[in-house]
């Protein structure tokens, strides 16, 4: 779409990086390279960028108003900041739907609430942290649309398992209360099967901010 352009893709994960290749060496982009790295705390080149997004990433920053300084010091005078974030836990159906499961009546006290994927939920608190990190202009796009999980139910459960939340969950459990958590977590993405797979609803914001 911009070959008189380039973009850099940075990502903790080394398989995500190396996917990444291949599939920029598969559509023959030259002008995409992709370094692994934290985001947080990598050395980008100042003042460099007009454009920094992620999408459903920066909530897991262990220090948000330090890493968002990070990225907004590679971009050039009035460069953007486009993120997307999750709203409010109770406002999306998949994590609603996945606690319950986990938790469960007899689980309950084992199973920690989500928190983290939620952390910038909050137009204000994040208005605040982009804010003290040197960002202006910020706006809030609010965005509703179904997420796909999976083509059956089989391939929804192996995606749901990988998720750190739940993995963490199952590996407080004893292996009976895992097997029961696990039922449950079927007969849930059962019950939003569909011809084209399994569907959630959910909730979202599009943050845009300026340098």
């Amino acid at each position: 779409m911009a070959p008189a352009g380039s973009a850099l893709g940075v990502d903790i994960s080394a398989s995500a990086i190396e996917r990444a290749r291949e599939l920029a060496r598969a559509e023959r982009l030259p002008n995409v390279t992709f370094e692994q790295g934290d985001a947080q705390v990598h050395h980008f080149l100042p003042g460099h960028f007009d454009l920094a997004f992620s999408r459903f990433g920066t909530m897991f920053f262990n220090d948000p108003i330090a890493s968002f300084a990070n990225i907004g010091q590679a971009l050039r005078p009035a460069g953007r900041l486009i993120i997307m974030v999750w709203q409010r836990h109770e406002e999306n159906e998949w994590s609603v739907s996945i606690e319950r499961a986990l938790r469960g009546r007899e689980e309950a006290a084992l199973v920690p609430e989500a928190s983290g994927a939620f952390s910038q939920a909050d137009p204000t608190t994040v208005e605040g942290i982009l804010d003290a990190a040197g960002f202006t202009n910020v706006t809030f796009t609010a965005v509703r649309e179904p997420v796909y999980y999976g083509g059956d139910v089989s391939a929804a459960l192996a995606w749901v398992r990988g998720f750190a939340f739940t993995s963490d969950a199952l590996k407080r459990l004893d292996q009976d209360s895992a097997a029961r958590v696990l039922e449950r977590l079927r007969e849930m993405l059962s019950a939003r099967a569909s011809e084209d797979g399994v569907w959630f609803d959910s909730r979202a914001w599009i943050v845009a901010a300026s340098r």
